[in-house]
């Protein structure tokens, strides 16, 4: 290796629910350095689920809990063939893509302000249904077909 490794940021958890998963999500969520927006959003979609008599932040673990995978796959190039290579997650990526996954496809839903569509896909993600919880079977069943090219692994 060249360089050293980037160094892991200390995030400070958010000022509402003292929550660093919570404050990871809101650094995700904002664009153009507006985290007071980001934040705005995140909190009306727990208030959105507060309303439907459920703890918000207990959903919000749970339902982060529920997406985040496993096993993901990688392209691996050996002789001149790309191979689909299964892999383990560590627990602070497979907790980023759960995120990103939930952003990105809140982000292409139209129709409803971005707080209610987190707020549905939380709900859903905490009861194991929804399309984020399809998302993460359709990876580890890709993951589980290429189980025969394990053996390329790092």
């Amino acid at each position: 290796m060249r360089k050293k490794r980037a160094e892991k940021r200390i995030i400070n958890p958010d000022p509402k629910y003292q929550s660093i998963l919570v404050s990871q999500f809101i650094n995700r969520l904002m664009k153009d350095g507006k985290k007071s927006v980001a934040q705005k959003v995140l909190y009306d979609a727990f208030e959105i689920i507060k309303q439907e008599k459920k703890d918000p932040l207990e959903t919000f673990e749970k339902a982060i809990k529920n997406i985040t995978p496993m096993i993901e796959i990688r392209s691996r190039r050996v002789g001149g063939a790309n191979y689909q290579v299964p892999q383990p997650v560590r627990s602070d990526r497979g907790r980023a893509l759960a995120i990103r996954w939930t952003i990105v496809f809140c982000q292409k839903k139209h129709g409803q302000p971005m707080a209610k569509r987190l707020a549905n896909e939380f709900i859903l993600a905490a009861k194991n249904e929804g399309e984020l919880i399809k998302k993460k079977e359709n990876v580890h069943k890709m993951a589980e077909a290429n189980k025969a090219f394990a053996h390329f692994a790092r």
